[in-house]
């Protein structure tokens, strides 16, 4: 069966056309994002939704059109963020995307919407997550008027493919938006109501993946977030193999039959009543394009032209010795889920290491020991071993220095993704588990 699966991520927007007897590739497209929106608020990070839709659309229908006996359409997106829609199931917002920094702002006596939420309530809440996103606007009155539910932007692709009015969300997209019982795969209601939101703009949640509609004929199905999808086009149901998932931020994943959670360790919904124990990098190929910044930086104050410096910086990485000169570097410039507080630093240097090879692949290592310490978490509360890593983004294909430091530091068998676009692969092969 051909399916078409759909991804709108951050800064790109893919297609594939797969037939799913034997997870075959027919075709990929992938297009800039290119729907940010200039705002006076520097923490804000918004997108164009119109624009989103009728990018995604174009996409959708150019395959549909060079393979008409497509069956059904999968959906995944950008998780965390979210959007307001009205009555009529139309969008009333801009999406809010998982960078959008308004819960942080520290508005309500000298807290921050996230931290207000971790304090008063006990459970893990970071800006960007959709409900917090909310409960900033709920405080500030700032709710776009006519807004009667919100959702993710997969989400919102198949309402208005379909025509939808509300939202039927699967749970690893309910469990982006925060405030989620992934133990019992339910909103956490009477915090949600405690803290002032309205329990009907809760978007319906299944745990399975279920048809939304159709689109000119085709079954469209409910959206996956990016990182189940992501896993599911990489791994599959393997288990024992761990996906290291490096764009401008990471992930660090593995199935799992058991519920568990630790500080940074989240347990997403996943397929068949299972969870991808997830944890979180926000620094992973965007600590690796600051570094390039900096070197160009360099390049530009000698007067050398200004171009991209990542051929020079792959030189340099192979030129270090493995342990860097023993220069150690922490490559959290945007801090942690946990502790967005929290900033990179470089320790152990000397007159001897301070060289630009070094400074290369000690960061390389330290993206490559945020996973690892995942891991270590994980593996501490469960046992799974790391018996393969299966490494996706264009963050680990395009860099094969950070492959060799992370298969070094994890002592694993390490291999690329069979397909560059892996969410929007599970996408497509989320059709086989709909119920």
């Amino acid at each position: 069966m051909k399916t078409i699966g759909i991804d709108i991520g951050t800064t790109t927007i893919s297609a594939v056309v797969m037939e799913t007897e034997g997870r075959k590739l027919l075709a990929s497209r992938t297009i800039p994002n290119g729907s940010f929106i200039q705002t006076d608020r520097e923490w804000e990070r918004i997108q164009d939704v119109s624009l989103l839709m009728n990018k995604a659309k174009e996409l959708l229908d150019s395959f549909l059109e060079e393979f008409p006996d497509t069956k059904a359409i999968g959906l995944t997106g950008q998780m965390h963020g979210m959007l307001y829609t009205d009555a009529a199931g139309r969008c009333v917002s801009p999406l809010y995307t998982w960078e959008d920094g308004s819960g942080d702002q520290p508005e309500f006596d000298g807290e921050s919407a996230a931290e207000l939420v971790t304090r008063k309530y006990g459970i893990f809440a970071a800006t960007g997550f959709g409900l917090v996103t909310y409960l900033y606007h709920v405080k500030k009155g700032l709710v776009p008027e006519g807004s009667v539910t919100l959702c993710t932007i997969s989400d919102y692709l198949g309402m208005w493919l379909t025509g939808r009015k509300r939202p039927l969300v699967h749970a690893g997209n309910g469990a982006s938006l925060g405030f989620y019982d992934t133990k019992n795969w339910r909103f956490r209601e009477e915090m949600i109501a405690d803290a002032g939101m309205d329990l009907s703009m809760l978007p319906e949640v299944t745990a399975d993946v279920k048809e939304l509609g159709t689109y000119k004929g085709r079954k469209v199905l409910t959206g996956l977030g990016d990182n189940q999808a992501s896993f599911l086009g990489a791994v599959g149901m393997q288990e024992q193999v761990w996906q290291v998932n490096v764009g401008t931020g990471g992930q660090l994943s593995v199935l799992s039959d058991r519920h568990f959670e630790a500080s940074g360790i989240e347990a997403r919904p996943f397929l068949e009543n299972r969870y991808i124990l997830t944890g979180a990098v926000l620094c992973a190929g965007r600590a690796y394009a600051i570094l390039e910044g900096f070197f160009r930086s360099c390049a530009a104050a000698m007067g050398l032209e200004d171009k991209e410096q990542y051929g020079l910086m792959e030189r340099l990485a192979g030129e270090a010795r493995e342990d860097a000169g023993g220069l150690q570097i922490v490559t959290k410039f945007k801090g942690t889920r946990v502790n967005p507080e929290v900033r990179g630093r470089i320790e152990g240097l000397s007159e001897e290491n301070f060289r630009p090879e070094n400074l290369v692949l000690g960061v390389i290592e330290g993206i490559s020991r945020e996973f690892y310490d995942i891991y270590g978490e994980i593996y501490k509360g469960t046992g799974i071993r790391a018996e393969k890593l299966i490494a996706s983004g264009n963050g680990a294909r395009r860099n094969p220095a950070l492959r060799e430091a992370l298969k070094r530091m994890f002592g694993a068998e390490l291999e690329l993704t069979e397909f560059r676009e892996e969410a929007a692969c599970g996408a497509a092969l989320s059709v086989l588990y709909v119920r």
